[in-house]
Parts: C-alpha cells; sequence; structure tokens
C-alpha cells in the first residue's frame, strides 16, 4: 500500500469519519484511480470508523506544513 499527495486528495471530501466500506464506496462513486481503491481494500477492517484520513495516511501533510501564510492575501 502506498500513498501519494494526488492519491490521498480523492479522500478529502469523503465523509468522515467513515467505516473501510464506506470510504471504499465514496471512491467508488466520486471515480477514484483504482490505486485508491486497492490501498483502501488493503486496510485493516476491525468495523471501527476512520475519524480523519490521518489515520489512513499518518504523513498526510495537514495546513502547517505548507508555508503558505492565509493572513497574506
Amino acid at each position: 500500500m502506498y500513498w501519494t499527495l494526488e492519491l490521498a486528495s480523492y479522500l478529502e471530501d469523503a465523509p468522515w469519519p467513515a467505516t473501510k466500506d464506506e470510504l471504499i464506496d465514496f471512491a467508488t462513486r466520486t471515480g477514484a484511480p483504482l490505486e485508491v481503491i486497492e490501498n483502501l481494500d488493503q486496510l485493516e477492517d476491525e468495523g471501527l470508523p476512520y475519524e480523519t484520513i490521518e489515520e489512513i495516511w499518518p504523513d498526510y501533510p495537514s495546513k502547517d506544513d505548507f508555508l503558505y501564510n492565509e493572513d497574506e492575501y
């Protein structure tokens, strides 16, 4: 399983919190690439919902990771 910023971006608008099956259904309905669906399929399914994308991909960059100051614009 591998994630890139592009692949993870397909899950930004997912209905969080969501179970593994809900995320796969969302990715399928929104036309996400096959790699996204394969990555989601490889997740451990304990029946509990994932609260955020960071639970799926801990290295997912947050807004703080970018050097963009919204107050300047």
